[in-house]
């Protein structure tokens, strides 16, 4: 049974096994639940807007919409679920921007391990979050 403290989560990125590796690592947390997985962006914003879910871990690179299209939709029609970019773009200017533009959190692939639950953590209460492994320049 799923208790009413569980943040529920999207998991969205067109490569299968990486999605269900980062489904397997949540569902060991308690406090999280993988309500769905998507793999690509059409999916991932119908899947969005039929389960309400509280936080959605969001590739960039998706096949149909890719993943800055399809945040800018779930701005629009599910405003309340929390957004992660979880990506290989080690980029600090796109970084900067999809964070300004709305999204709580941008955690590099590479820094998955050590970053995610981290980050997920930080966006629930509320706060901005970005990889370790995101070289901002001043």
């Amino acid at each position: 049974m799923f208790t009413e403290t569980q943040v529920r989560i999207l998991v969205v990125d067109d490569y299968e096994p990486w999605r269900q590796n980062i489904s397997s690592m949540l569902e060991a947390c308690r406090e999280f639940q993988v309500v769905a997985e998507a793999s690509d962006g059409l999916e991932a914003v119908q899947r969005a807007e039929e389960l309400k879910p509280d936080l959605i871990l969001l590739d960039i690179g998706l096949p149909n919409l890719n993943g800055i299209e399809v945040e800018s939709r779930l701005r629009q029609t599910v405003p309340s679920a929390k957004i992660i970019f979880l990506t290989q773009e080690n980029d600090a200017d796109l970084a900067r921007k999809v964070l300004s533009d709305g999204a709580q959190g941008y955690v590099l692939k590479t820094d998955a391990g050590s970053d995610l639950l981290s980050a997920i953590k930080t966006v629930v209460r509320g706060e901005k979050f970005a990889s370790s492994g995101i070289k901002f320049s001043s």
